[in-house]
This record gives structure tokens, C-alpha cells and sequence, in this order.
């Protein structure tokens, strides 16, 4: 039965701050996927098809995991068929708790400072974050890339600034999204934070919806009265006239000073070349009407996304090649050092100079999985030779993540086709655009001049065994 007292945004924002106050993260995009569909009373297949995941992931794997961390965060036992309730009941008897962040914000020149990490700080296991989701913004286990994150922070600041950051998944964006607003809202500056994830199935095949849509998120989270109806004429005007309207002779007219408006998970709107088209377009117009339109001075924008686009754009009227793009790089040997000093991991020579290594062998850089490395390791659950030995296996650390991308591929005849002949090449191999485009964004591989490969032996040698039986 729907609860007419709890609207399914109200929900996921409770469910958010319950799990970041326990767990000190957010829900994850899979998460969402989840309660969104559960939500509208969807089966997992149904949740599948409007996803990168597969059905059998999502009910056997992300499902009950799911459910039990929100039996654990409210305190009793959550299911699919009464997640509702339980939330209706956090809402009846929650109590106002504010969440206060470390010291740090833009200075007047652009200079980030920040509370440094004690040198003697060792995490306890009971302090230990699982690295699932954006890092939250007080963790001592985010590391810096510089000079991104102070680049970010410069030309956020700019009238009418841009930055677009891409990267495959579970690469940072979100946590460095975050950070920019979290910085800038430190600063006394208008933020609001929109994931696409939100915008349920129905709403992205129609571009007035969308926009409706997103208007009224962004109206909200201001705080402000829902006026839709007074600027939006279907009769004379388009979508994206109405949309622009609004912003410009009420959103930005009603706030004082500047607004960064931060737009996660954009490749969403990749899959639907209907609105696609039309919304990158407008962000794209936006920005370049802060040249000559004083207003839009106040609007400044950071687009993350992890993915090129795969529809027929107008390079004039992309927002990916204006502003500042920015690229996140795997981290560096010094950056994968200092992340094991946080940790607490013994510095020893033999780490440094061996085993350290032969982790960036076998994942390379990638934040996600380097992470998962050492809080394994400083639980104990492994040690360094059996954790290299069982990576690329269904036995080793690294099995949920692998069997998720498993399942989904498999699903997926095109991308399983496409994927075992880069794990067969012993160079890079040339695949269609628009599958090169979706696996470089699951960041299962590597887009080079002359094809793609593997992105890290990790996948390379757990596809190549599950692919064995096809050659």
C-alpha cells in the first residue's frame, strides 16, 4: 500500500542520513536503483532493464545486502515489501542531527586548506569505513589528486564556471562532487547536489517532463516556492525555453549571490538520445549566456559523468568541451603509499618496494579497489599472498565486485562479445564506438589511440577464465 504522507525523494533522503549517520557513507547508485524500483513496486528484472546491473545481482547479491543494512541502520527488520513502513516510522520519530565537517574551505585567492591528518593516527577496526559509495566528506581515507581539486574549486568560482568530470565508475567523481560543493557551501555560497538516479524511468522519455522534473528538484532544494505552473507554457514556448525562463526571471532572481548547482550520474540521460540532445544542449547554452546575460553569472555547474556520450552531439553544443574538464587519474604509487599509511598498514621496506607494487600489478590504481585491498588487510580478513593469489578468482576479495560486472555482461551479448576480445588481445583491439564507450564507463576498460584493453590485470584474468569456455 503507498503511503500518501512519504514521498519516494522524502524516503531516500531518510534512508540517506540513516545510513550516513551509522555508517558514515551514502547509499550507493545500486542502492537507489533498488529502492527506486522497489518503490514502484518492481520486480528485479524490472529494475534490470533500466539499469547497468543484472537482474540476478540485484536480487541475489545488492538486494539483501540492501535490506540488511537498513535492518541494521533503523533498528529492525527491513524487506522489500516493507521498507515504506519502516521509513515512515524513522520520519514519525527522528530527531534534528546536523553533521558537522572537518575544517575546510576555498580561501579568497582559491587556496584549499584543510585540518591535516594527525601523523600518529591509526584507524582501530571499529573506525574502519567499507569502501562502498562517495567517501565521506570527514574520512581520513580521501586522497587528494592535485591539482585537481583546487582547479575544481578555482573555476567553480568563476561567473557562470563549468567543470565536467569524468571517469569510470567508483573512480572518485561523486566524493570529488561533493567535496567542491561542500567547500564552496563552507564558504557561504548556494549548492544544491541533483544525482539523475532520482528521475525515475517514466520521467526520462519525455523531455517537459524531465525538465519539469528537474526544476522542481532544484526549487526545492532551494527552499523555495514550487511556481512551475506561472512560467511554463506548452502552448507558445519549448521545454527548454520554459525551463531557462524559469531559471532566469525566478530561480536566479529570487537567490542572492552565486548558485553552484552540482548534476551527478549524467550518463543517465545518454540512454534516452530524446532528452539527451536537448538537456546537454541547454547546459551548454547556459553557461555561454553568462558571456553576455548578467544573471547567469550566477549560475555556475559541475557535471559528472563516467562515460563519453554515444549520440549524435553538436561539439558546439556540448558542455563537455567548454569549462574545465577534468579526467581523473588512477593514483599514483606516492598517492597508493599514502593511502597505506592511512590505513596504518606497517611501512616497511618490503612494502614499499614489493608488495605495494605487486597490488598496482594486479588493479592497477584504481581508488575502489585499492581501498578494498587495505581494509581487508587491516582487518586481517587476508593476507598480502593469499589476497594476489585469489584476486582475479571467485574465492578472493574482489568476488561481489567481479560477479557484478559478471552478470551484467553476461546479460549483455554485444558487451560480452566485445569485452572477450580485449581479454584475448595482446594489444589493444578496435571495438564499436558505443560498446567501447559503455565498457570504458563500467571501467572494465581503457580507451588508447589504437583500441582498447584490459583496464587492470584484475579483469583481465577473472573474464579471461570466465570467458574460456566461449573461445
Amino acid at each position: 500500500m503507498e503511503d500518501p504522507n512519504l514521498s519516494f525523494e522524502e524516503a531516500i533522503e531518510l534512508a540517506d542520513a540513516a545510513v550516513f549517520a551509522r555508517k558514515g557513507r551514502h547509499l550507493t547508485d545500486v542502492e537507489m536503483i533498488i529502492l527506486r524500483g522497489s518503490w514502484q513496486n518492481q520486480t528485479y528484472p524490472e529494475m534490470a532493464e533500466n539499469s547497468d546491473y543484472a537482474a540476478n545481482y540485484l536480487q541475489r547479491t545488492a538486494g539483501p545486502k540492501l535490506w540488511g543494512l537498513l535492518s541494521e541502520v533503523l533498528g529492525e527488520e527491513v524487506k522489500k515489501t516493507n521498507f515504506r513502513t519502516a521509513l515512515d516510522r524513522l520520519q514519525g520519530s527522528r530527531q534534528s542531527r546536523r553533521w558537522q565537517a572537518q575544517p575546510s574551505f576555498v580561501g579568497a585567492e582559491g587556496a584549499i586548506r584543510e585540518s591535516p591528518l594527525p601523523q600518529t593516527w591509526s584507524p582501530t577496526v571499529t573506525e574502519l569505513e567499507f569502501p562502498e559509495g562517495p567517501v565521506a566528506l570527514d574520512s581520513p581515507f580521501y586522497i587528494d589528486r592535485p591539482p585537481i581539486e583546487s582547479d575544481c574549486c578555482l573555476a567553480i568560482l568563476q561567473p557562470g564556471g563549468l567543470v565536467s568530470i569524468k571517469a569510470p565508475r567508483h573512480m572518485g567523481k561523486t566524493s570529488l562532487l561533493n567535496r567542491i560543493l561542500d567547500r564552496a557551501a563552507t564558504s557561504g555560497i548556494r549548492t544544491v547536489n541533483l544525482n539523475l538516479l532520482l528521475a525515475e524511468r517514466g520521467i526520462l522519455k519525455n523531455l517537459d517532463l524531465f525538465l519539469r522534473w528537474f526544476c522542481q528538484r532544484i526549487t526545492r532544494e532551494l527552499q523555495l516556492e514550487n511556481k512551475l505552473d506561472e512560467y511554463w507554457d506548452e502552448d507558445i514556448f519549448s521545454s527548454n525555453t520554459n525551463c531557462t525562463d524559469y531559471f532566469e526571471e525566478y530561480l536566479l532572481s529570487e537567490i542572492e549571490g552565486q548558485l553552484i548547482l552540482g548534476i551527478d550520474e549524467v550518463d543517465r540521460v545518454f540512454a534516452h538520445p530524446q532528452i539527451a540532445s536537448d538537456f546537454l544542449s541547454l547546459l551548454r547554452f547556459w553557461h555561454e549566456s553568462a558571456k553576455e546575460n548578467g544573471i547567469w553569472k550566477k549560475l555556475s555547474l559541475i557535471i559528472a559523468h563516467s562515460t563519453e556520450v554515444y549520440i549524435d552531439l553538436d561539439v558546439n553544443k556540448s558542455p563537455f568541451n567548454v569549462g574545465l574538464p577534468v579526467k581523473l587519474p588512477e593514483f599514483t604509487p606516492a598517492q597508493v603509499e599514502d593511502l597505506a599509511r592511512r590505513y596504518g598498514l606497517e611501512m616497511s621496506p618490503e612494502l614499499t618496494s614489493q608488495r605495494l607494487p605487486s597490488l598496482q600489478g594486479m588493479v592497477g590504481g584504481h581508488p575502489y579497489l585499492i581501498r578494498l585491498a587495505f581494509y581487508h588487510l587491516c582487518r586481517q580478513d587476508v593476507d598480502w599472498e593469499e589476497l594476489l593469489a585469489k584476486a582475479g578468482t571467485d574465492l578472493g576479495i574482489y568476488h561481489q565486485h567481479l560477479e557484478g560486472y559478471w552478470a551484467t555482461i553476461q546479460e549483455h551479448p554485444e558487451l560480452k562479445a566485445a569485452l572477450k576480445q580485449a581479454v584475448l588481445g595482446t594489444k589493444p583491439v578496435p571495438l564499436e564506438l558505443r560498446t567501447t564507450f559503455k565498457l570504458v564507463g563500467m571501467g572494465l576498460v581503457k580507451r588508447l589511440a589504437n583500441g582498447v584493453k584490459p583496464s587492470c590485470e584484475l579483469y583481465r584474468q577473472y573474464f579471461l577464465d570466465k570467458l574460456r569456455h566461449d573461445f
